[in-house]
């Protein structure tokens, strides 16, 4: 068993965007400060933390980081693998960057999923277009080609309708190495988030519902509505097995796909992001203690606070642009975060939480939230 952290003052992040910003700002009620290492001198997290500008792997930068802070973390899964290396003789640095290396590359996790008596589609590895033609024999169509690597929000991703456009397919996604998933008659997206921390404890929120369009995630809603016993037990082992399995300190999400309805509903998981993430964002106002301050919470050491929903949430992101003038105002139910991004298409700018006792009435306040921004 590991032993607790003594207490910290400041932690250090890699990387300084949003998800970064929210964690600083979870732990301020703490008397927590951070520094963030990030290449952009005017990045999200600028406004609440002291920053080292530089870039991610740049070994001075990352001592400097290491030198100011008790232990350090990062924000987001495609930190180079070095920068783990660099810090580890230094500081404790978590979650696992070993974790890092299967997020980074779908086949590697797919095979982590496999190895642990995870459900997923099926799939094949393939690099090169008479490869993927083999694949497509053995899969059918429709099918899912993903590149292997930094691929996020719908990005290296291409349909395959036809075997007669996989050159093109294959082309569109920069001729990478990638993946070829069957395509799966999914019910849902649903997505578990949970936090483990230095002692072995997990924290498990409840299963959120997620709504993508063009690959971009746009509405989450916890808990989940109709979700069984059975898919909750199913989602917390996949969520156990792979925090276990890296000796994991933080927060992670896993995200499933449901198939069928019923008793008869079962996940298959897509993907880990090693980190805080996009389908977490409700737990700020909706939970008892967010999936931020968890993170945080874990990575120094601390007690872990309950992951427990009060009552129910949604929460939308604000993509491209913000809202026409006087609409968030208008509605004070609405938590509004802006990141400080610029506007820019399919860029995430922004999100709001909606909550509500019940799920009836978070719909219509949901509905009339559509309604009023337009």
């Amino acid at each position: 068993m590991s032993e607790p952290l003594a207490p910290v003052e400041r932690v250090g992040i890699i990387g300084g965007g949003q998800l970064a910003l929210m964690l600083a700002q979870s732990v301020q009620k703490l008397g927590v400060r951070c520094t963030v290492l990030d290449p952009n001198d005017a990045c999200c997290a600028s406004a609440v933390c002291e920053q080292i500008v530089g870039e991610y792997d740049d070994p001075q930068a990352l001592k400097q980081l290491a030198e100011c802070s008790e232990v350090v973390t990062y924000e987001f899964e495609n930190v180079p693998a070095a920068a783990g290396e660099v810090i580890k003789p230094l500081k404790p640095i978590h979650p696992n960057p070993d974790a890092l290396g299967y997020a980074q590359d779908r086949h590697v996790e797919r095979t982590m999923f496999r190895d642990l008596d995870i459900a997923i589609p099926s799939y094949r590895a393939v690099d090169s277009v008479d490869a993927l033609h083999a694949a497509l024999d053995e899969l059918g169509t429709p099918a899912i080609l993903k590149a292997r690597t930094l691929g996020y929000d719908g990005k290296g991703q291409a349909l395959i309708n036809d075997a007669s456009t996989a050159a093109d397919a294959f082309s569109s996604i920069g001729s990478v190495p990638a993946i070829l998933d069957q395509f799966v008659e999914f019910e849902r997206e649903l997505s578990i988030v949970a936090t483990r921390s230095i002692e072995g404890d997990i924290a498990y929120y409840p299963l959120s519902a997620n709504v993508h369009r063009g690959g971009i995630l746009r509405v989450s809603k916890a808990p989940a509505r109709d979700v069984s016993e059975h898919l909750i037990e199913q989602a917390q082992h996949a969520a156990r097995q792979i925090l276990n399995r890296f000796e994991y300190v933080g927060t992670i999400a896993v995200e499933f796909f449901q198939i069928g309805t019923g008793e008869n509903a079962t996940l298959v998981a897509n993907e880990i992001a090693p980190r805080v993430h996009n389908t977490g964002h409700w737990t700020i106002e909706g939970a008892q203690t967010s999936q931020f301050e968890n993170h945080m919470r874990a990575v120094m050491g601390m007690e872990l606070g309950s992951a427990d929903p009060i009552g129910h949430s949604a929460m939308v992101n604000i993509i491209g642009d913000e809202p026409r003038k006087g609409a968030l105002e208008s509605m004070p139910e609405a938590h509004v975060h802006m990141y400080g991004k610029s506007p820019r298409a399919g860029r995430k700018i922004g999100h709001v939480t909606l909550n509500a006792p019940s799920e009836d009435e978070l719909d219509a306040l949901l509905e009339r939230f559509t309604r009023v921004i337009g």
